[in-house]
């Protein structure tokens, strides 16, 4: 059984939770990489893994990450790119079957599945009807449980036809902090692009001009202030909605993650 989305209403973390510099950074010193899951879930009460996209995980490593978590902790696993890539949600029941057994020992800690796809151009689809369609077809056959958001980054897709295709069907809209994509505000600019009684937000960043800089990221090197105040304003109204947020910095935000998601936590408080 997935993760009820009742209290806490923000569920704040990293995408991943570890990376280059961070055994200096955010782990004390002299901690085990078998011990960082158990401290980052001292810090924050959700992770993104973004490891999933890429490959299967054992059914060993899936119960390790459920026995050195507290029972309040909440993972969103990032769906096989075979499903969101290479094969586009044609044929795709018997990966996403496979995925889905493989993540069952999470249980009630199992958040969300996010549903992540590439940019589109007219090769991959001609019209984002002809996207839509291919879509229908899959959310149709999808579980009840666990939960899916679903992420674009072709911004002239996004309005009703794709908004009333997730309400339909109960899939959350992944708002996402990227150069091709809207600012918070503009995301409902067509629409309201709140689809479920979840949304989920990434704070994405420029990775090619970031990692032009660095690709250590062990501290902060790209001040997000102004970006994260946009961000707190449109959750404090999610927040009134009774909308739950789950929210994920990448190290591609500002440098470290982190310290975005702390940075993010102060301009909450402040209100």
């Amino acid at each position: 059984m997935s993760a009820k989305l009742t209290e806490p209403l923000l569920l704040l973390g990293t995408s991943s939770f570890t990376a280059e510099g961070w055994e200096k950074s955010f782990y004390p010193k002299g901690t085990e990489a078998r011990d960082y899951l158990s401290y980052y879930a001292t810090q924050f009460p959700a992770v993104e893994v973004d490891a999933t996209f890429y490959r299967i995980p054992a059914l060993s490593t899936v119960k390790g990450w459920y026995t050195k978590t507290p029972t309040d902790f909440l993972f969103a696993l990032k769906a096989p790119q075979e499903i969101t890539h290479e094969k586009v949600l044609v044929d795709t029941e018997p990966v996403l079957k496979e995925f889905l057994r493989a993540t069952e020992p999470l249980g009630e800690k199992l958040g969300v599945v996010l549903l992540q796809f590439p940019y589109f151009n007219k090769k991959a689809f001609s019209s984002p009807a002809d996207f839509l369609a291919r879509l229908k077809s899959f959310l149709e056959a999808l579980p009840a449980e666990p939960r899916f958001a679903l992420e674009i980054r072709n911004k002239y897709w996004l309005g009703a036809p794709l908004f009333e295709l997730l309400r339909k069907h109960n899939v959350a809209l992944t708002l996402i902090d990227h150069p091709w994509m809207p600012r918070p505000r503009e995301w409902f600019a067509k629409g309201d692009a709140i689809t479920t009684d979840f949304t989920y937000i990434r704070w994405l960043g420029d990775r090619k001009g970031i990692e032009e800089q660095t690709k250590l990221w062990d501290k902060t090197i790209v001040d997000r202030t102004r970006e994260l105040r946009e961000w707190a304003e449109a959750c404090r109204n999610f927040l009134k909605r009774k909308i739950r947020v789950f929210a994920f910095a990448n190290n591609h935000y500002g440098g470290h993650a982190p310290d975005t998601v702390r940075l993010f936590e102060k301009l909450m408080e402040k209100g």
